[in-house]
């Protein structure tokens, strides 16, 4: 019975705050009730349906709390008594997808509602709550503002006569409280979940935080990330595009109050599957993704397993942990990859190519074409040739699906790398958005080439380098290298730890650092780790709605199991060795002719390390 008159009481509380008339002149923004608030899009009855189903596509801006009943003032799964002609504090009135006013009540309009649906969605003042509880500041409440909103360039998914570009909310967060801002709001999908966005505004194509297209501009403190949401303000743009003779909104910030109250669930509830995790990929510009806590230690036990060093060559001291995620997040997020391998460490025999390199690039090309990314190779122009003669093997072969275009790059002047990397020289153009070095000579500080002997092979070295010295400085290009001895394109990065480490390391340390360095056994095994590592990102839920900014739906079993079907395999790698041996390349560190790669033969080390991947990536 108390419980009863409790429940009672909080419905009576709601209803008293509808109808509080002081409530008319201001929005519900900065309001305290603990009460979840909706979103509200009013529409002719023949527009219903439609409007429901493109709800359904873009659930994260939209998330349906109640369709009413043609001309039902009502809603009775969300709030008692009340009445939606009077209930928001303020209306938009659209005419044909114009605003023509905003007015404090509708009910001069009860003869055209009789013809009309109501529908309530999800708004995401619903999280606050949950952010204040778990110790998450919330600046525009600190500040007494309303939240600020934008358009974005995302497209919502299109269904019917509703599209339009999706808006967003966005709340200033402290960088170390990222983790708990993603876990409690993805507790609460009716109130738009999880971010779909971490960082720097333009990737969403807000030009400006400052000029909000709603709300209020709200001021970051120092540390400060911007977190973006969702937001049901989205339907005012659908409206917008639409076109309707008639129809309403509630006005950005003067929300429905409904009588449930608002969620506050503790992240610390969710399990493994459920729990995001955050994770920098870029500071320029400044980019996060998200991962659930399951599929990063997926990926933690895949990276280690790369690393495993057969050969006891003490690669370990290179070791960076989560290097492998971060590359695979930032790749899971590109459109255009340049993957580069060829270490001519051979330098008497023809070709002085050797069997590390190819295996891995070709292992992470088949995965990111399986992804719809698009791929290009770059290598030595001296063979050119004959690599685009192995990738039309490997096609044949089935090694991989598609060919990828093979190509060279040569330096024709200072300007060379950043006409290649950029169309027309800009560097607000880039081609491509990330650049991967595997088994890849390195410069050293003294700007030659060494192969771990410490011989120079400068002369059979392409300056590709260049390639990532100069993406270092345009906005939007990351950079990953793979190696397994220090000397490799991108290996700057622990060229401390190299130095100090490696036989010769002072000598033959690269010197050209990449913003993340896979370290691994066998180049190779880093190669087949990225593909592996891409899968299990691409199955987890959690990573795949952030991805797609919460729109659209989940992969379908026939992308899963393309996805699975361009994982390395035995069988695969086998023939690719096959076809490197056919040219005339050898293991590096013994230069036999045969399936062996740094002096470890295919069976049973390679295709043991390969049949141990795949048991951690399809479990």
């Amino acid at each position: 019975m108390l419980l009863f008159k409790c429940a009672g009481m909080r419905r009576f509380l709601a209803r008293a705050v509808r109808l509080s008339t002081g409530l008319k002149c201001s929005t519900r923004a900065n309001m305290k009730p603990g009460y979840q608030q909706a979103n509200v899009v009013i529409l002719h009855k023949d527009l219903a349906d439609d409007f429901e189903a493109f709800c359904q596509a873009n659930s994260s801006p939209l998330p349906l709390l109640y369709r009413s009943k043609c001309g039902e003032w009502g809603c009775p799964p969300l709030a008692t008594g009340s009445d939606i002609r009077e209930d928001c504090p303020e209306y938009c009135v659209f005419e044909n997808g114009v605003l023509v006013k905003k007015i404090p009540s509708l009910s001069s309009y009860t003869p055209q509602l009789q013809d009309m649906v109501t529908f309530y969605l999800g708004c995401s003042f619903g999280f606050e709550a949950a952010l204040k509880a778990a110790g998450v500041p919330v600046r525009n409440v600190e500040q007494g503002k309303n939240v600020c909103m934008y358009k974005t360039s995302v497209p919502c998914i299109r269904e019917g006569k509703f599209h339009c570009q999706m808006v967003v909310s966005m709340r200033p967060v402290p960088h170390d409280k990222l983790n708990t801002a993603a876990q409690c709001t993805h507790m609460i999908p009716l109130a738009h979940g999880g971010p779909v966005h971490i960082g720097h505004p333009k990737l969403l194509g807000i030009r400006e935080l400052s000029r909000p297209e709603y709300g209020d501009p709200v001021e970051a403190c120092a540390d400060d990330v911007p977190v973006f949401w969702a937001c049901g303000v989205t339907g005012v743009e659908a409206v917008k595009s639409c076109k309707p003779p008639l129809a309403f909104t509630h006005s950005p910030g003067c929300m429905f109050l409904t009588d449930r109250e608002a969620e506050t669930n503790s992240p610390h509830a969710l399990e493994p599957e459920q729990c995001p995790l955050t994770f920098c990929i870029s500071q320029n510009p400044q980019h996060y993704s998200v991962a659930s806590k399951k599929a990063v230690k997926q990926i933690q036990a895949i990276e280690e397993l790369a690393v495993k060093d057969p050969g006891a060559r003490g690669i370990r001291a290179l070791f960076v942990q989560d290097e492998l995620l971060k590359t695979c997040l930032s790749l899971s997020h590109s459109s255009s990859v340049l993957l580069t391998t060829g270490f001519p460490t051979h330098y008497m025999h023809d070709p002085p190519e050797e069997t590390d390199g190819p295996p891995g690039a070709i292992a992470m090309a088949a995965m990111l074409q399986a992804l719809r990314k698009e791929v290009v190779i770059v290598t030595d122009e001296r063979a050119l040739e004959m690599n685009q003669h192995i990738m039309r093997d490997a096609v044949e072969k089935g090694v991989i699906k598609t060919a990828v275009p093979v190509i060279s790059f040569q330096s024709n002047g200072p300007d060379s790398a950043l006409h290649f990397l950029c169309r027309d020289g800009d560097p607000t153009k880039p081609r491509f958005d990330h650049l991967v070095a595997i088994e890849r000579s390195g410069r050293a500080a003294d700007g030659n080439y060494y192969n771990m002997r410490g011989v120079n092979i400068k002369h059979l070295v392409d300056p590709i380098d260049d390639l990532f010295t100069t993406a270092s400085s345009i906005a939007g290009i990351t950079t990953t290298g793979i190696g397994d001895g220090g000397n490799e394109l991108g290996m700057g990065k622990v060229k401390a730890a190299v130095k100090a480490h490696m036989p010769n390391g002072t000598l033959i340390a690269c010197d050209v650092a990449a913003d993340f360095a896979i370290t691994a056994g066998v180049s190779n095994w880093g190669g087949y780790a990225v593909a592996c590592a891409l899968y299990v990102l691409n199955l987890c839920p959690i990573h795949s709605r952030y991805l797609q900014k919460g729109l659209g739906l989940p992969p379908t079993s026939e992308q899963k199991s393309l996805w699975a079907a361009c994982l390395p395999t035995i069988a695969k790698e086998e023939e690719m060795l096959h076809i490197l041996v056919k040219y005339g390349v050898r293991s590096g560190k013994t230069a036999n002719l045969g399936l062996e790669v740094d002096g470890l033969t295919f069976h049973p080390y390679h295709s043991d390390i390969i049949q141990q991947l795949k048991d951690l990536t399809l479990p």
